[in-house]
């Protein structure tokens, strides 16, 4: 698929693109990639691995600027990305997709985009923008899943998933790896070495550098409230482990006159007079039950319990 970069995003054929002196967007497969290269005599003297995308980045080279991306999919952070590489020169980009991943991208800024002042800058811009569509909610989710765990452990509901947050943990170190990647490349792009793009037009890859640096933030930020909910949790349980060796404590020490009361008659005395006492019994009864509520009556007063 191929377009110029007009008023909105126009269909149209190779062979315009290289006949008319208009930016133009082209969307291949990496099987046809050979033949548009050498039609469109890209000066790339560096090797190019167009098949294997294992990280966004962008390479200047003797006269074309080529790279790869490797985004990671909202919907499985951990184990699925999108991928597929570029080339770029002052006259166009291609893209280099085995998938639908790109046109599927492209649609949605035809459909959505109306310049007023085209240019290939700005087309990189919303094409990087719509990367990133999405991730604000997405770290905003994250956001709330955080705060409702952090209050249901002060409340005393549960007590944290060390599987989901080790989970959380790695989906946010995959994220800030991918946005580190994301303001690398779009520093490469605003440094123009080879002045493929308009001094005016550069503001767009410094906005986009901006918004991608206050989505890292928003990561590194859910990256410490992970360790405070971990430091937080780890409290609240040692609060109720004290609780529970207070209450144990306690009523060991209720029961200690008890104690001595059975170790006082289980001694084998021969002359114990009140053994012989019809009432003894329920009498050393009743003392016992009364020595233990005053026991923990006190312990209340005394706020230990």
């Amino acid at each position: 698929m191929y377009y110029q970069i007009l008023e909105k995003l126009k269909p149209t054929t190779f062979e315009t693109c290289q006949e008319e002196q208009i930016p133009f967007v082209a969307v291949i497969k990496p099987n046809e990639w050979p033949s548009i290269q050498d039609a469109l005599k890209m000066g790339i003297d560096m090797e190019f691995d167009f098949t294997n995308a294992r990280s966004t980045k962008a390479e200047v080279n003797l006269d074309s600027l080529t790279g790869t991306f490797k985004i990671p999919n909202h919907e499985d952070l951990l184990n699925q990305a999108i991928d597929f590489s570029f080339a770029l020169d002052e006259r166009g980009i291609v893209f280099i997709d085995s998938h639908d991943h790109v046109e599927h991208l492209i649609k949605k800024i035809q459909k959505s985009k109306k310049w007023k002042k085209p240019s290939l800058e700005r087309f990189i811009y919303d094409f990087l923008e719509n990367i990133i569509k999405g991730d604000s909610e997405l770290l905003e989710s994250f956001d709330k899943f955080l705060d409702n765990l952090e209050e249901s452990i002060l409340d005393g509901k549960q007590l944290y998933k060390e599987q989901e947050l080790n989970a959380l943990r790695r989906k946010l170190t995959k994220l800030n790896s991918h946005y580190i990647q994301l303001i690398d490349l779009a520093q490469e792009l605003s440094e123009n070495e080879n002045n493929f793009f308009q001094e005016e037009n550069l503001r767009f890859f410094h906005l986009f550098s901006a918004r991608v640096t206050r989505l890292q933030t928003t990561v590194l930020t859910l990256r410490e409230t992970i360790i405070q909910i971990r430091e937080l949790a780890k409290s609240q349980l040692e609060m109720r482990q004290n609780k529970n060796m207070a209450v144990l404590t306690t009523v060991t020490t209720c029961c200690m006159p008890l104690t001595i009361l059975v170790g006082w008659y289980g001694m084998n005395f021969k002359h114990m007079p009140e053994l012989d006492n019809p009432m003894a019994y329920p009498l050393v009864i009743a003392f016992a039950i009364t020595i233990f509520i005053s026991a923990i009556l006190y312990s209340k007063f005394k706020k230990w319990l």
